[in-house]
Parts: C-alpha cells; structure tokens; sequence
C-alpha cells in the first residue's frame, strides 16, 4: 500500500515538473523596445527573447491599439522608462501602458491620436540584434489626403534638384565602428550638411529622402526622387571591412551589367510602363511594345550611366585634397539604390567607419561639413559643364558666358566649338560675321551666351 503511495506522489510530482518545464519553455520576455518615427507610419520593435504568438486589436472611445503577448513578461529596465510627450514626439502614440507584472500575460496599450492600420511581423536576428516582434503604425489619414500633383509653370525657370539619401537607419544601423559609431548616424549628419549647403546656394534645392532615424526601402529611396524629379540622386554611406587597416573614401556608379538587369526589370514590371523616363525626354513606356522600350531604356540607362561616371569622378577630385581616396577613379558596382534608370545617380562611400582613424574624423562635425562640402564642389562642378535646360543655374550660366572670346586652334572646327559652349554653328557665325565654316589657327571668335 506504502508502495503504491509513494508511486503515485512520485508521478504526480513528475507531471507538475513536466508542466512547469513546458511553461518555462512556452514563456519569453520582452527585454526592451525601441520607437522609430517616419512621414508614412510609426515602428514599435520589441526585442524578445523568443518569438511567440501575439493578438492585436482596435479599441475606440478613446483611440487605442492593444497588443497581447501570451506567457509573457516585462523585463525592468523598458518597464521604468517613462515614455514622456517628448519620447514620442512625430509619432501616433501619444502614451504607453503595460498590465501589471504579476500577470502572466503581457498586455501594451498604446493610447493614439489618430487612426491608424497596425501590421504586426517577426525579424530573426542579425548582426547585434536578436528575435524581434515589429508593429508597424500607418496613419490612415496620410494616405487619404494625398493630393495630385499641380502642373509645373513652365515659364519659371527651375532650380536643379539634388535628391539626397542618407543609407541605413531605424533598426538597420549599417556598418558600426570600433567605437561603437553607427553607420546610419554619420551619414545623416553629413546628408543633414549636405542638404544645407545645397539650400543655400541660388538655383539649387535639396531632397532628403530620409530626415529621420528611420528606415526606408532601396526602391522607395528612388521612388522619392523620381516623384521630386530630382536631377541627380546622391546615396552616403561609410565604408567598412573585417579588419581596420582599409581606409578612404569611394565613389560608385552602377555597373553595366546591374544596368542591363534592371532595364528588363522594367520591362517586365508592366506598371511602370507610365513613369517618366527623363533621359529620353519623358518618354512614357504605357504604349509601347517590349522591343521600343527597351531602347528607349537602354538609351535613357546608358545616358544616365555616363552622367553617373563624370559627376562621381567630379566628386572624387573635390574629396581628395580633405580625405584620403579609396580609389582613385569611380567604381562600378550593381547597388540596387542606384537602379533608377532617368536619373544619374552615384554612391559615396565617406570613409572607413572600421578604422579606427577614420571613425573619430566621421564623427566630428568639422569633418562632416568638409565632406559636405566636397560632395557639393564636385556635383556643382559638374552641373557647370552640363546645366540641366530649363533651369535657373542654365540661365545664370549662359549669361556668364556672354562674349566669351575663343582662339582657334591647331584642328579646331566650326562644329566643334559649337558643340563644346552648346550654342548653335549660326549664331557663332552672326556674332562674328563669318560667311563660311572656315576659321585659321589663332583666329579670335566671340563665343554668344545661350538664349
């Protein structure tokens, strides 16, 4: 009788051991949470110890968004931050409440100011970060009040517009130095300089595409340029290896082969068949067959691709005499954030944030605003030669030009000359009385500015 007593406790202890192990085995944690605010939607990111099952839902009367994470627990240190007005400045949340820590359940409440649609997702760990549950909020009134754009007054002469994008950001921190510098803030910082520099200067406008800690897709960094109808697409980025001897800064195009796969992506994708195509003349694809546009792709690709090399060789000449250079001449690589085929675009690698040299000049403002500056020098350089027609800086600099004087020299032609000031053979030829193409070595020709 003793026996079968002792036998039964025995299994009932077992069984309880068995629940408690289940339990601790189904229990996570959240160990901490992180808020990101963007134009388009507000990220919640919670580092949990292991991903679980979670329910959300909408409460009104007032605004809320519950979220409930089964046989889940708080960890102290997110539980005492304070989550102030200041904490979720730019955000849809105006306040956070936890249940209580004896629950067994987790439960976040987020009082809101708006409507907004919740989608909810897991990211396994990479780099730094471990299992993380994200909440993405999107203000559902953004969307709704979006309003076509207004037709441009052609009669006003433009600025040129320089889409700037910083890499990285929100939970993507890119390359982290040595020192514990993120990619993703540096190269803000700089594009936050970079973007003053070009506001201040008439006849140009700068176009961040991202003014936050946040996180932006490759194709939706292009997609704000495109919609801007940006003249040049500029990406900033700090370079980075396993070991810290690497130093310097890049320049990068797209390669030609990344240049041909993303012109039959274009292709293949029939929705953009009525975007713009700025480097054939806005050319629309909505009407034409695969074989014509593909030309036109190829053409508008290939125009971008040469305008990419000169301004990135541009830039690198400014860079060199303020930073060490990487390369010496621009690379060519198939990043996808350059595939915008109307657009010339290139990528600046700033630096190695690996070495440890180069990571303290990264983080000091002074070294942002020389960079800045360089990248500025190079793109204003190049747009000297080649001003984008219509714009204010094409009118300043055909003025510049008037009565420009040229001698001729050894192998010169009429042609030629016209060509290289971008001015007709005609007006050359009335401004100097010319009744024949010919000219003679050390001939003086006044050079008309352009109309």
């Amino acid at each position: 009788m003793m026996a079968m007593q002792y036998q039964r406790s025995l299994q009932q202890g077992l069984v309880v051991l068995l629940c408690l192990i289940a339990s601790s085995a189904l229990a996570t944690s959240v160990n901490n949470i992180r808020i990101h605010a963007s134009p388009e939607k507000t990220r919640l990111v919670f580092d949990v110890a292991a991903p679980r099952e979670h329910t959300l839902f909408m409460l009104e009367n007032p605004l809320r968004l519950v979220i409930d994470m089964p046989a889940t627990t708080l960890a102290k240190q997110p539980r005492r931050q304070s989550w102030r007005a200041k904490d979720l400045t730019n955000t849809a949340i105006k306040k956070i409440r936890f249940s209580s820590a004896k629950q067994p359940d987790l439960r976040v409440v987020l009082e809101l100011d708006a409507t907004v649609k919740p989608r909810s997702f897991f990211l396994k760990p990479v780099a730094q970060y471990g299992d993380r549950l994200v909440i993405d909020l999107f203000r559902q009134t953004a969307r709704e009040s979006s309003k076509p754009p207004s037709k441009a007054v052609h009669s006003v002469r433009r600025d040129i517009a320089i889409a700037i994008d910083p890499g990285h950001g929100g939970e993507d921190p890119g390359s982290i130095g040595p020192g514990r510098t993120f990619e993703k803030t540096v190269v803000l910082a700089i594009a936050q300089a970079l973007a003053m520099k070009v506001n201040q200067t008439p006849g140009f406008k700068a176009i961040l595409t991202r003014q936050g800690d946040y996180y932006l897709e490759h194709r939706k960094r292009t997609q704000i340029a495109r919609e801007q109808k940006a003249d040049v697409f500029i990406s900033i980025h700090a370079d980075a290896w396993k070991t810290a001897q690497p130093s310097g800064a890049s320049v990068f195009a797209i390669s030609q082969r990344g240049a041909t796969s993303e012109t039959a992506r274009w292709i293949a994708e029939k929705e953009n068949r009525a975007d713009l195509i700025g480097g054939v003349g806005n050319v629309s694809l909505d009407d034409k067959d695969d074989v014509l546009a593909g030309v036109l792709l190829d053409l508008s690709m290939t125009a971008s691709l040469g305008a990419s090399l000169e301004m990135g060789q541009q830039v690198l000449e400014a860079i060199k005499p303020i930073n060490k250079l990487h390369k010496k001449s621009v690379e060519q690589a198939s990043f996808i954030v350059l595939k915008s085929p109307d657009i010339p675009s290139i990528l600046v690698e700033t630096g190695f944030i690996s070495n440890p040299g180069e990571e303290r000049k990264l983080r000091s403002k002074a070294h942002q605003q020389k960079i800045a500056q360089a990248i500025f020098d190079g793109v204003y350089a190049y747009f000297e030669d080649r001003p984008p027609e219509g714009t204010a800086f094409a009118a300043k600099v055909a003025n510049r030009q008037k009565h420009q004087n040229y001698t001729v020299k050894k192998g010169d032609t009429l042609s030629e000359i016209a060509q290289r000031f971008r001015v007709s053979q005609q007006s050359i030829k009335g401004a100097n009385a010319l009744k024949s193409d010919r000219l003679r070595v050390g001939q003086l020709l006044k050079i008309p500015g352009r109309s």
